[in-house]
């Protein structure tokens, strides 16, 4: 609550909204963010999915069914795009030390690794704020914006519009069955939809590509092949991150 209040402040919500609107922003938005740690956390741990995006824009709705203004909408749906992932995805790491610590038999070191892992964490949170600062003209000058942010965009537009309200209750019906068919460690319904919102269609080919990999190569192998694999798919996901940042920087500055 302490953080959606200064959000609020430093934001100037407070000049677009009565004391009691500004009350109940602050309230919902701390419930929100962390109702999503929870909902993100459990699919993480689960499937090691995050699905932020979608339980963002479930209290994006719920907020302009509230009347917030489109700012407020604004800034509510990064608040909770932000907040579920970063407390999940710490939770997440917690348990990977919790484990490689040996599962807190050992009071002590468990303790001074848990305060290890949180200097790291706010470690990597200043060297986000740099790279934010420095980078971020870079990004949206080339339009390098998640294709989600379109759909939150085109829902605060859209307003309290009951034909959307019925579209997406709709459209929860078969995301729900296919959630439901694929069972808590495979998310399928969010992987759905994360394809959905992907504009580059060789990103699903390559998916393909990587289940025949994996499945020819268990297959042959069996379980003694998963550690493998994993360490190569997380160098693989290293690998193109970097790619995109320097190619982005590349094409900015010989533009």
């Amino acid at each position: 609550m302490i953080a959606a209040l200064i959000v609020s402040l430093v934001t100037g919500l407070w000049a677009e909204m009565s004391f009691g609107k500004i009350l109940l922003w602050v309230v919902f938005a701390a419930f929100a963010c962390i109702v999503a740690e929870f909902i993100v956390g459990l699919a993480a741990m689960h499937a090691g999915w995050f699905p932020a995006f979608a339980t963002a824009l479930i209290f994006l709705v719920l907020g302009i069914l509230m009347g917030f203004p489109p700012v407020a909408a604004a800034i509510l749906v990064g608040f909770v795009a932000s907040g579920g992932p970063a407390f999940a995805d710490a939770g997440y790491d917690l348990r990977a030390g919790w484990w490689l610590r040996g599962q807190g038999k050992h009071r002590a070191f468990e303790l001074e690794g848990r305060w290890q892992q949180i200097i790291a964490g706010f470690v990597g949170l200043i060297i986000g704020l740099v790279m934010v600062f420095f980078f971020r003209d870079l990004y949206f000058s080339q339009n390098l914006v998640p294709p989600v942010d379109r759909v939150y965009v085109a829902t605060i537009k859209a307003g309290v519009d009951p034909s959307l309200i019925k579209s997406l209750m709709i459209w929860a019906i078969p995301g729900a069955i296919i959630q439901a068919l694929g069972g808590s460690t495979r998310q399928m319904g969010i992987l759905l939809a994360t394809g959905l919102l992907i504009m580059n269609p060789l990103a699903g080919w390559a998916v393909l590509v990587g289940i025949a990999i994996r499945y020819t190569l268990r297959k042959k192998y069996g379980e003694e092949m998963e550690t493998p694999m994993t360490i190569f798919g997380a160098g693989c996901i290293a690998g193109d991150a970097l790619y995109g940042f320097f190619n982005a920087v590349y094409r900015a500055k010989w533009r």
